[in-house]
């Protein structure tokens, strides 16, 4: 049974920082060598509760990160690491009682370079309820294999990750060129270095991820997504996968086509291509909110009150969509002028 080091990257995390460390604590897996907890200048009481914990639990170690982003601390976690597997976890979300010894025992079985669950979605307002349903949908998830809560396989990414230590410093851990999608990028890595079989994603490790609770944080976080896509796409152009580029040529296609129609002589119909892709939208969002109801209730609506109705959760799928898409489309943008336009290296 290999040591274990797990990893948590941190920001503001009062909430959540004391149950997930004690997840770890109670974990059945005999060989789980210390907790890294890496925290990026918190201004509320994340860091004392750490050290709290740590005095009774000489395995829960406070590490600083000044550079505030994911990337840099788990940088330095990796650099510290005393375990021989590294496993990467996050201050926000809900983890099942097994989830540290079920990515041990993919990880040694399927010998993957990195293994990990799909990403599961908790909620406690309509936002996030929104959200946790229009990840079930391609037009949420882009074709995802790890946002399938049923798939079992080989992918391309992973959320979150279980690695030996060893090839993370081989490959020289996390890039922080990019500020968001270096999950992804760093699988890419390991893909192109290690082989396709590099990647593994298993429906039996389980974890639940909280999105964000309002739409100007969704965008916020979609935007930051676009602009990390291009990144990616930048540093391997020929792996990176192609749902991260069609949110914006999609975009880019629809306001081309409606400008050419509006200044053309002859009538292009692109308002009803539009109305069609509206119906599109509004179809597919009723058919993942009737059939991912039921599941919803029970496993992913965490608030004391009732969950959303059919019509709520409807509206706010609807929403979470466009806001996602548009979100994404606005960050490859941006991105993209800071690279081409003003020749911005980097984030």
């Amino acid at each position: 049974m290999p040591s274990v080091t797990v990893g948590i990257p941190v920001l503001n995390e009062e909430d959540h920082i004391e149950r997930v460390i004690s997840n770890f604590q109670s974990t059945d897996y005999p060989n789980l060598v210390e907790i890294l907890v890496a925290d990026g200048g918190s201004s509320d009481n994340t860091q004392e509760l750490v050290k709290k914990m740590a005095i009774d639990d000489d395995r829960i170690k406070l590490i600083q990160n000044p550079e505030k982003y994911q990337s840099f601390a788990l940088n330095r976690m990796i650099e510290e690491a005393e375990g021989e597997i590294f496993l990467r976890a996050d201050g926000h979300c809900l983890y099942q009682d097994d989830y540290l010894a079920k990515n041990i025992e993919v990880f040694l079985g399927t010998k993957s370079k990195n293994v990990g669950g799909s990403q599961r979605y908790v909620a406690s307002n309509k936002v996030q309820a929104g959200t946790s349903l229009a990840v079930k949908s391609f037009l949420g998830n882009g074709g995802a294999k790890y946002m399938n809560e049923n798939y079992s396989g080989y992918a391309d990414t992973v959320f979150l990750g279980c690695f030996w230590t060893k090839d993370l410093k081989e490959v020289g851990g996390f890039s922080t060129k990019n500020i968001t999608n270096q999950d992804s990028e760093l699988n890419l890595r390991f893909i192109e270095q290690f082989g396709s079989e590099s990647i593994f994603v298993s429906p039996e490790i389980k974890s639940w991820y909280y999105p964000r609770d309002s739409y100007p944080g969704l965008f916020k976080q979609y935007f930051r997504y676009g602009r990390g896509r291009l990144l990616t796409k930048l540093l391997h152009p020929k792996s990176s996968p192609i749902r991260g580029t069609i949110p914006f040529f999609f975009i880019c296609f629809l306001l081309i086509y409606l400008l050419v129609d509006l200044f053309s002589a002859n009538n292009l119909q692109s308002v009803n291509f539009s109305f069609l892709l509206l119906v599109i939208l509004l179809v597919e969002s009723f058919r993942v909110v009737l059939k991912e109801r039921d599941n919803f209730k029970a496993e992913s609506w965490t608030a004391k009150e009732s969950s959303p109705g059919v019509f709520s959760l409807w509206i706010h799928t609807i929403g979470s969509i466009i806001v996602m898409q548009i979100g994404h489309f606005s960050g490859f943008l941006y991105q993209s002028i800071r690279k081409f336009v003003f020749q911005v290296k980097g984030w």
